[in-house]
């Protein structure tokens, strides 16, 4: 009779002793990408230790191949406070490079284009090939699942692994950890069948899990299109990019493919003696949460980039010729989106906070949506003969409770920005200041706006009270201009992309 009651609890007991925490990668699963995040899902939300690591070994070799300290912050959280020495670098910064940089053959926080070592004393891994390295959360919770970020580009294919997490790096429960051996995967072979045409996916069933995995297999400099899908899905991260060329990056729209990660300038800060932002050729910056430096002939199609800080913080950072976005949405605070070199944007959206577009190169803007939660759209900066920023059938609109403009080309130091240009042809506004623009350094800025009416009611504005510094253009008077402002080429220095 025992024997028998003790038959019958057996799987009960069994079910008592499994693992109430899932796995991704799963245990024992095989053809993961090197690129993998580490996932795992608890029955209810977890809380993150101050103390302990989380190791990657080779299964083979016994060989710890990564290790994160989760005694380390991940990144700061004050902004720093910069002297007089802290300029911009006085030549172009060097893009060139041998190899490319990764966490396996160089160590993070090795400098460039004259910068100071990054200190190791926070969370630093290469991503991209900047040596300089970024501050990167190793775990992020959201409710009950808790993600692990190895530093980048240390698995590789044709490997097999085994992870291991001391107890109280995840409190939740009884879990006390990831012992040695019980979490087991292996990676896929080889790379992708067809390099020049890659998928990524978060769960695992494309050539990549992240979109960063997926631009590092671009060799620098390609002259061949290089397709990279994205599938819908959350993809949090942070993307770094140089030297890439002739790529096109295609999600599976605004609403479905996002990409996005807590960067900004007090998480990842410019070098305390350089500063960025400036002239073609500075430092690069880190605080985007997807930055293309660098880069030519590049097409961003239906996917959202975001940054989840605020601050200056950009969505997304163009740094580059030919670049071209159409059904993109940028979501950002200050700085939102930087447009350096020449930009093109269709049926797209921008969503941030003051100076919502910075940039010092040539940005054309056709039938896309730009809000702002308060100050200017922009910074203009450009220097001729390069043009600024143009916005064709576009849509600007600021809150009920504070009134947007288009811009200011304030004082920024030694210069005032004489070249500017910011011109607005059958454009649309919604809560707007009625002078236009906050401030116009210069006499000689061009800052043109043609036809502008109000989103609500269709009609024309009220420009009475425009910037005296700015101009309204006459359809007959100015035929002639406005034909030049409306067509991409002449503002993309003889580029017209497809529309």
């Amino acid at each position: 009779m025992k024997l028998r009651y003790l038959l019958a609890a057996l799987p009960l007991l069994a079910a008592c002793a499994q693992d109430p925490v899932s796995y991704f990668p799963a245990k024992g699963a095989s053809e993961v990408n090197p690129d993998t995040h580490l996932v795992l899902t608890f029955p209810e939300a977890p809380t993150l230790g101050e103390s302990g690591f989380i190791r990657i070994f080779d299964a083979k070799s016994g060989e710890c191949v990564d290790s994160l300290d989760l005694s380390l912050p991940a990144g700061l959280t004050r902004g720093r406070t910069y002297g007089p020495e802290c300029d911009y670098i006085k030549t172009p910064y060097d893009y060139s490079r041998d190899f490319v940089a990764t966490n396996k053959n160089t160590l993070p926080g090795t400098p460039s284009g004259g910068a100071e070592p990054t200190p190791r004393d926070m969370q630093l891994t290469i991503i991209g090939g900047f040596t300089d390295g970024f501050r990167f959360h190793p775990v992020i919770i959201h409710d009950n699942v808790a993600t692990i970020y190895p530093h980048n580009n240390l698995l590789e294919y044709g490997h097999k692994y085994y992870v291991t997490i001391d107890p109280g790096v995840l409190v939740c429960g009884e879990f006390q950890g990831v012992k040695k051996g019980a979490w087991k995967f292996s990676t896929k072979g080889s790379g992708p069948a067809d390099a020049r045409h890659l998928t990524v996916a978060a769960d695992g069933s494309g050539d990549f899990n992240t979109v960063q995995g997926a631009l590092d297999a671009v060799p620098d400099f390609c002259k061949d299109t290089t397709w990279i899908s994205v599938a819908p899905g959350d993809y949090e991260e942070i993307v770094y990019a140089r030297n890439k060329t002739n790529v096109v990056i295609r999600g599976a729209g605004m609403d479905q493919t996002k990409v996005h990660y807590a960067n900004n300038e007090v998480f990842n800060p410019h070098p305390l003696l350089l500063k960025t932002n400036e002239w073609p050729g500075t430092f690069p910056s880190r605080r985007a949460a997807f930055a293309l430096d660098n880069c030519d002939d590049i097409v961003l199609e239906d996917i959202c980039i975001a940054t989840d800080l605020f601050g200056q913080a950009e969505g997304l950072l163009l740094h580059g010729e030919r670049i071209a976005l159409y059904r993109v949405r940028v979501i950002g605070s200050g700085d939102a989106l930087q447009a350096n070199g020449t930009i093109y944007m269709q049926d797209s959206e921008v969503i941030g906070d003051g100076d919502t577009i910075l940039g010092r190169g040539s940005l054309f803007a056709y039938h896309s949506k730009f809000f702002n939660h308060g100050g200017p759209f922009s910074w203009v900066r450009n220097v001729k003969p390069a043009h600024g920023d143009v916005f064709v059938e576009c849509h600007f609109e600021g809150l009920p409770n504070r009134p947007a403009d288009y811009g200011r080309t304030n004082r920024n130091g030694a210069t005032t920005y004489p070249d500017a240009e910011f011109v607005v042809i059958n454009c649309t506004t919604r809560h707007f200041n009625p002078a236009g623009w906050s401030a116009i350094g210069e006499k000689s800025a061009t800052m043109l706006e043609f036809q502008t009416r109000d989103a609500d009611s269709g009609q024309l504005v009220d420009v009475s009270k425009r910037h005296k510094y700015s101009r309204q253009l006459d359809a007959k008077r100015d035929a002639a201009l406005i034909a030049r402002y409306s067509d991409p080429g002449f503002v993309l220095n003889g580029w017209t992309p497809k529309r």
